[in-house]
């Protein structure tokens, strides 16, 4: 080997060792002071130890085109490449908040957008670690051109491979909307915040007085906006939550969900759950503890959990296979469907739809919740993705009436109409259009109205309107369900059907 090439692989490393130090060790030793790991530390918890592989380490800004012509930012903000996640590959974008505040810029924007394409061309998840000040407004254009073609970007990704958003420090304006399009965001307590405009921004624009938290904190997003579906306490358990979710989810959408060897019985029968599911349709209970009982060894991830109490969306595993679960929650609203719960259900029913993971529905649920306030909310309008969601979803799926299920709800929680390829009620449950109570005040009004005894006729009607129709043996006579199941043997029913139906997932 010739001395000059030595020479030049002797100046490169040089380089190499500069620009990983980000903004330098006074930079990074600031943000660690904050509560926070550096951008690279995040990758290397992250990923396995010794299989990141960066690329565009040595991309530069534009220089004097904008003003930087004396400013040296190391891997322009932002680290890029490819790693192993639990033996399983991703594309990683990771921001650097120690060179320039991770500030968005042209290249910056390019080097996230490559490893956004890559990720769809090469079937890997996309994992991005947000920790940014905004666009950079000395490249006003470039920057403004470079979000325009990252979205782009990554709405052609979207139902490819799943994109996972950490946020892991502040993101504003552009970078906000770049995370709108991912399937997943993390954020972490009292570090992480995002919003569309800063107190500054907000102040000089609509006059207004807020903080950051009242802005963007994760508290507001995990409960109020909805648009953050996990909160993590640091950095630390946000990346090992994240690893958590990875094992739910195949790496795109032309492979099935990662299967684990259970260690739970799949035959194995709850004499619990005739305890926890009342046979009183008006008393509350947490369908939590009936999702517990009938998934692998107790175990799932909920999604949103802090959003839309009143329907439960979450991974978890049947006799080892992936599962999407969706219930109503009557200790909340009474398992009502609203605005709210219609858009949680309708995106997490699209993404199990685009990554071949089978739903499971557990149905207890009044109907749509009605109102003024519901009619102006849209429910109507919101409502409709929950009935086109599962309608077109093409995955198995399975859904059991554990105990009400009375008028919209019944077809928005995927009904036999709807296209579940099972669905089974428990011996108590009901479906109907109307409960028996509201379906006798109108069909019998002027019988009451007549009767001596307007209560005591109302009740007979209401006792002979049941045992007609509300019950499981009309609907199983009319082929609505396909059987009526032991609660106990809940577990092994479902399972036997995703057994059976599994194939359905390769179409």
């Amino acid at each position: 080997m010739s001395e000059e090439m030595l020479k030049k692989i002797a100046e490169i490393e040089g380089i190499r060792a500069r620009l990983v130090k980000g903004g330098g060790d006074d930079a990074l030793a600031k943000q660690k002071a904050g509560g926070k790991m550096t951008a690279r530390e995040r990758i290397a918890r992250l990923c396995d130890g010794g299989t990141f592989c960066e690329f565009d380490l040595f991309a530069k800004h534009l220089g004097k085109d904008y003003g930087l012509d004396r400013a040296e930012l190391p891997a322009d903000g932002v680290v890029t490449g490819f790693g192993k996640i639990n033996g399983r590959g991703a594309f990683i974008y990771s921001q650097d908040f120690s060179v320039n505040a991770g500030t968005f810029g042209e290249m910056h924007g390019r080097k996230i957008r490559k490893t956004v394409e890559l990720a769809r061309k090469m079937g890997f998840p996309l994992i991005g670690i947000n920790d940014s000040g905004g666009a950079r407004v000395t490249e006003e254009m470039g920057a403004l051109s470079a979000y325009g073609e990252l979205f782009s970007a990554q709405i052609e990704t979207s139902g490819v491979v799943p994109q996972i958003a950490l946020i892991m420090g502040p993101v504003a304006g552009g970078q906000a909307y770049s995370l709108s399009l991912m399937d997943f965001i993390f954020m972490v307590e009292k570090t992480s915040y995002m919003f569309l405009a800063g107190p500054p921004l907000v102040k000089a624009l609509v006059f207004q007085d807020a903080t950051v938290e009242q802005l963007g904190g994760p508290k507001l997003h995990a409960e109020v906006t909805g648009v953050s579906d996990f909160t993590a306490k640091d950095d630390g358990d946000c990346i090992e939550r994240v690893k958590e979710l990875l094992s739910y989810l195949p790496s795109n959408s032309g492979e099935m969900p990662p299967y684990a060897e259970p260690k739970d019985n799949p035959d194995r029968t709850d004499e619990e759950l005739l305890r926890v599911i009342p046979t009183d349709q008006k008393k509350p209970y947490d369908m939590h503890e009936v999702v517990r009982r009938i998934v692998d060894d107790g175990k799932f991830l909920e999604v949103k959990r802090d959003y839309a109490k009143n329907l439960i969306t979450a991974f978890a595993r049947m006799n080892g296979h992936v599962v999407g679960i969706v219930a109503s929650n009557p200790a909340h609203m009474a398992g009502c469907l609203d605005v709210r719960s219609s858009e949680k259900g309708s995106k997490f029913v699209n993404f199990c739809d685009a990554f071949n993971i089978p739903l499971v529905t557990l149905q207890d649920v009044p109907g749509y919740l009605v109102g003024i306030r519901s009619e102006r909310d849209g429910i109507i309008r919101q409502g409709g993705k929950m009935l086109r969601a599962y309608a077109q979803a093409t995955v198995p799926k399975i859904t059991v009436v554990v105990r009400k299920s009375y008028a919209g709800g019944y077809l928005g929680l995927c009904s036999k109409e709807i296209g579940a390829d099972f669905l089974f009620e428990l011996p108590t449950a009901e479906i109907c259009l109307m409960g028996a109570p509201g379906a006798v005040n109108v069909i019998f009004r002027k019988e009451i109205s007549a009767a001596a005894n307007p209560e005591e006729a109302r009740q007979k009607y209401i006792k002979e309107f049941s045992d007609r129709y509300v019950n499981p043996l009309y609907s199983a006579g009319l082929q609505h369900v396909d059987d009526i199941i032991d609660p106990r043997r809940m577990r092994p029913v479902i399972i036997r059907a995703l057994e059976i139906a599994r194939n359905k997932a390769c179409e």
